[in-house]
This record gives C-alpha cells, sequence and structure tokens, in this order.
C-alpha cells in the first residue's frame, strides 16, 4: 500500500511539472520528500521499575554516605599534605642556595687560595643554615610522627651539607666531622629533628669525592706533604666502613667509590715519594689499603 501511495504522489508531480513547464523535453530535478516512519518506543521495564523503585526524593544509602565521607577525609589529608610539601620545599631551596655560595668559597681551595681567609668566607653561610634548619625543623614538629614521610624533600640538601662542613672540618683539623659535631653545626637535636645517619654517611661519602682533586692541586703547589696526610686519613675512615654491614643501595655504591678515592690519593703519594719529595714525617699512611678485597 506504501508503494501505491508514492506512485500516485509521483504521478501527481510529474503531471503538475508537465503544465507549468513550457519545455517539456528539459529535464527537471525533482526532489521528493522523505518519509520517515517514527514507532513509539516500547516502555522499558527495567526502567519503569527503576524510577517507581529509587524515586526522584529517595535519601542515598549508607554505603554512599560513608564513601562520600572517607573521600571527604581524603581530600582535606591530601591538601594539607600538599601545602606542607610547599613549605618544606621553599626551604630547601633556601638550604639549597646557601650550599651554592658555600661551594663557591671552598673551589678556592683547590686554586691554592690562603685556606683561613676561604675558610673563613664559607663559614658565613653555617649561620644561615642553621636558621633554615630550626625553621624545618618547626614545620616537621607540627605534625608528629611524620619526619620520614617527607624527609625526601631535603634529603639530598644535606646530605651535600654535610659533605661541605666534614671538608671544611678536615681542612681546620684533618679529622673527620663526627655526627653529633654536624648536628651541633646545623642545630639540629637527635630526640625532636635530627640527622638522619644515612644522610651523613652519604654526606661523608661525597667529601671523600673532593679529596684526589684536593691532592693533587696541592701537590702542584708545592705542598708535598698533603698526600700522606690525606691518605692517612682516607686509610682509616674506609677502615671504618668496612664495620658496617652495607646492602647493595645507594650508600653502598658511594662507599665502593670511596675506595677508587683512595686508590688515586695512593698512586699521587707513591709518585711523590718515589721520585724523593715527600717529607719525613709519619709513615702511618704508607701502606694504604693493601688489605683490601
Amino acid at each position: 500500500m506504501k508503494s501505491a501511495f508514492r506512485s500516485a504522489i509521483c504521478t501527481a508531480l510529474e503531471f503538475s511539472l508537465r503544465s507549468l513547464n513550457p519545455n517539456p523535453y528539459r529535464k527537471t530535478l525533482v526532489l521528493l520528500p522523505r518519509y520517515v516512519v517514527v514507532f513509539p518506543a516500547k516502555p522499558s521495564h527495567f526502567t519503569s521499575m527503576a524510577s517507581s523503585e529509587s524515586g526522584s526524593h529517595a535519601p542515598p544509602s549508607p554505603t554512599v554516605l560513608n564513601l562520600e565521607r572517607q573521600f571527604e577525609e581524603f581530600r582535606h589529608q591530601l591538601d594539607d599534605s600538599g601545602n606542607l610539601r610547599e613549605r618544606i620545599r621553599s626551604i630547601a631551596l633556601e638550604i639549597e642556595s646557601a650550599t651554592r655560595l658555600m661551594q663557591s668559597s671552598l673551589l678556592l681551595i683547590h686554586q691554592s687560595g690562603p685556606i683561613p681567609e676561604v675558610l673563613e668566607k664559607a663559614k658565613g653561610q653555617i649561620g644561615v643554615l642553621k636558621e633554615l634548619y630550626n625553621k624545618l625543623a618547626e614545620i616537621i614538629l607540627e605534625c608528629p610522627g611524620q619526619y620520614y614521610r617527607y624527609h625526601g624533600d631535603w634529603r639530598s640538601e644535606t646530605q651535600t651539607v654535610v659533605s661541605l662542613l666534614a671538608f671544611m672540618h678536615w681542612l681546620e683539623t684533618e679529622g673527620l666531622l663526627l655526627h653529633a659535631e654536624a648536628e651541633e653545626k646545623l642545630g639540629l637535636k637527635s630526640s625532636e629533628f635530627g640527622l638522619d645517619t644515612e644522610d651523613y654517611l652519604i654526606g661523608i661519602c661525597f667529601m671523600s669525592n673532593d679529596l684526589p682533586r684536593y691532592v693533587v692541586n696541592r701537590v702542584t703547589a708545592g705542598d708535598y706533604d698533603c698526600p700522606r696526610k690525606v691518605l692517612k686519613f682516607l686509610t682509616d675512615l674506609h677502615a671504618a666502613f668496612r664495620m658496617l654491614n652495607l646492602r647493595n643501595d645507594f650508600l653502598r655504591k658511594k662507599f665502593d667509590g670511596m675506595k677508587y678515592d683512595l686508590r688515586r690519593v695512593e698512586e699521587v703519594y707513591y709518585d711523590v715519594k718515589i721520585r724523593g719529595l715527600a717529607t719525613t714525617g709519619n709513615t702511618t699512611g704508607e701502606q694504604g689499603d693493601g688489605g683490601q678485597s
């Protein structure tokens, strides 16, 4: 019946067009309307059941309320933690800036500069670092028991600070900066906000990396007794580190690097001694690390 209805409409349109068109031989494009039949959708039993059961004004279930309450607490915790990290990171950047100034001052040591003057200029940043660490301690004390949660935000800066303080201490005393002495210089307290043991050890390893360069430059400047002093210090330090049961982590890698620093200093010392340039003095460091594996 649909095809017959369409044929009747096409015939009527063609007749009307022929009567209106004076030239029956010219082709005329005729656009026929497209008929679309839309059938009413069948009611969904599931939709009707769900709408009738839930209702637009039905209260949420206890499970949904507990879920929303929990994640609302998580949101506040993450916001507070993010704000705290931003405060810690801003102080860590200031510590890094003071450390760079200290490093630039100590570089004059390798250029045969006067040691007392170089140390005096570098020591000017210790007071700044002490004040910054006090501010950092105040922030951490606001959240008791969270020290190691945020420890990574200032860890690398602290390791660098320890290495510089230890190098300066050796230039003055030719001895090792102890853990308690490093905490005292930075104004830290072990019971509240102290210096992490691993950070201290890694900082000491960083300090040993600077000694071979220092030895070479001192020998070039005519200080032929410097290799013997550094060799004795590194030998004792290396022996002390071997007492520790180190795992395969970053500290272990830095300790392995200390062995190569010791060998480089040994080479310089033996070269000076063979050439007859070594001065007469304590020779306890001449054996080097002959017993090392």
